[in-house]
């Protein structure tokens, strides 16, 4: 499949993944979902790819939602509330794919754009870029699953603050909460995120995988629970080939 507003670049194990938007500072259009949803499924499946890295072309990492399609469908519910389960959709599969996302977020992440970071595994930003749930802003409220997802990653208050204003913060401001990881000097930040990628595609995948698995259904549900997930999950993993031998290597 062609995808016109994405760049796929795949190189030693890592997959690089552009929304390349960049006249509309990547917002998030229908067929941008649609495309997203198709390509992670493909890279899913590839065997060859253990890293996927989300970023932006141009100045944005993403603005969030298409403002221009939203306001030429505002009159059409059936429109609208369809076009709100494709935030979810994508979110949902990113968050239920075996490999590890990260975003590399390059520029402004804003509304839907932060939502799209939010969903990913893990997310690094340039040092001079601005973060930000803008729903309030412009007098809408989150679609993509800020209100849930938010909160689960930083201090209620700090949360509620975001939402409830608005107002954007500095990415040095988003790594001190933890929405980000880290805030790296602009022209270092490829290099960090392309070390970070490398050392996990080093790691096992399938235990990436039950990682992954483990850490976001145990963050839906509570502590015993959780740990009934992560048990299950260890036994499957022990199964693996890779399991064995990686205690083998230990054991050398």
């Amino acid at each position: 499949m062609k995808y016109d507003h994405l760049l796929v670049e795949k190189k030693n194990g890592v997959a690089w993944l552009t929304v390349n938007r960049p006249e509309a500072m990547n917002a998030l259009h229908p067929d941008t979902h649609g495309q997203l949803q198709h390509c992670l499924t493909e890279l899913d499946k590839d065997p060859e790819v253990r890293v996927i890295i989300i970023t932006g072309a141009g100045r944005a990492f993403s603005a969030g939602g298409d403002l221009k399609w939203i306001s030429s469908h505002r009159d059409d519910p059936i429109a609208i509330a369809g076009y709100g389960q494709l935030f979810h959709d994508t979110f949902f599969l990113m968050e239920h794919m075996s490999k590890v996302i990260i975003a590399m977020i390059n520029g402004h992440a804003l509304a839907g754009g932060l939502e799209l970071a939010e969903a990913c595994d893990l997310a690094y930003a340039a040092d001079d870029v601005n973060i930000g749930d803008q729903h309030a802003a412009v007098g809408l409220i989150p679609s993509g699953g800020g209100s849930q997802r938010l909160p689960r990653l930083i201090p209620l208050r700090v949360a509620r603050e975001l939402l409830f204003t608005g107002d954007w913060m500095s990415a040095k401001e988003a790594e001190r909460w933890g929405i980000i990881n880290k805030a790296v000097p602009r022209e270092k930040l490829r290099e960090y995120v392309e070390g970070v990628a490398n050392k996990l595609v080093q790691r096992s995948p399938i235990a990436s995988k039950h990682i992954k698995y483990a850490v976001n259904r145990g963050m839906q549900v509570d502590l015993y629970t959780g740990i009934e997930i992560e048990k299950a999950a260890s036994r499957a993993h022990f199964q693996s080939q890779d399991a064995k031998e990686g205690l083998d290597s230990f054991m050398q």
